[in-house]
């Protein structure tokens, strides 16, 4: 039991690293609340393993994992990162609160929709992985205009039923996923060694990671 509550612990730690993000970015200090992010990324990559190890379902039925992770991924994933688009000089002035309006209530309909993995663990729609669309404006330096576009063409896709690939859930292309997050793990700490944007070489690493989960939906779905 002690184990079971050390993982829920473990899982809620990602709320402190998501106000550490926040307290970064309204200082402007982008790196460190991408260094506090890709912890939460981290915590939240083994919760999951750890919790089906130790059995939290069983030893701690009163308190749900699953709402627990939820709770800290809509932190993580969506608000610091709506926050910090709203408040850096990424999108054109006078749009940023509306983005991150647009982000904070089209992922809410995310994570509250039922039907938002398929049976093979692909996502059923863009699954409101916003800290890595801020990580790839951060890096990338585009026009505040194309940046507006992009995030409202992500927005419409969370309602339009197109597939992704899960990094390591997939069970489909899973070996390819894999070794593709890795690279790009490896990458999106590179970047974080360097000013924004990026050089030119790990924008060609985040960019090429990038395009492969963006396809392999897609892939994985025809060859089903």
């Amino acid at each position: 039991m002690l184990r079971a509550a050390a993982v829920h612990i473990l899982t809620a730690s990602g709320a402190c690293l998501a106000l550490l993000a926040l307290l970064a970015a309204t200082q402007g200090q982008w790196q460190t609340m991408f260094i506090w992010l890709g912890a939460a990324l981290v915590v939240d990559g083994i919760d999951g393993p750890l919790a089906r190890r130790f059995g939290t379902k069983e030893h701690l039925a009163r308190w749900s994992g699953d709402d627990l992770d939820n709770i800290v991924d809509y932190l993580t994933y969506v608000l610091v990162p709506a926050f910090a688009l709203a408040m850096s000089d990424l999108l054109p002035a006078g749009t940023g609160l509306a983005a991150a309006f647009a982000i904070l209530l089209s992922s809410l309909f995310h994570f509250s929709d039922t039907e938002s993995k398929a049976a093979s663990n692909e996502f059923v729609g863009f699954p409101a992985v916003w800290n890595v669309v801020a990580l790839y404006l951060f890096a990338f330096g585009l026009a505040p205009v194309a940046n507006l576009v992009i995030v409202v063409v992500l927005v419409v896709l969370t309602f339009v039923p197109t597939p992704y690939v899960h990094p390591f859930r997939s069970t489909r292309l899973r070996r390819i996923s894999i070794a593709i997050t890795a690279l790009w793990m490896c990458a999106a700490a590179a970047s974080l060694a360097f000013p924004f944007p990026s050089p030119g070489w790990l924008q060609g690493l985040l960019l090429a990671a990038g395009i492969y989960f963006a396809v392999a939906g897609f892939l994985t779905h025809r060859s089903g």
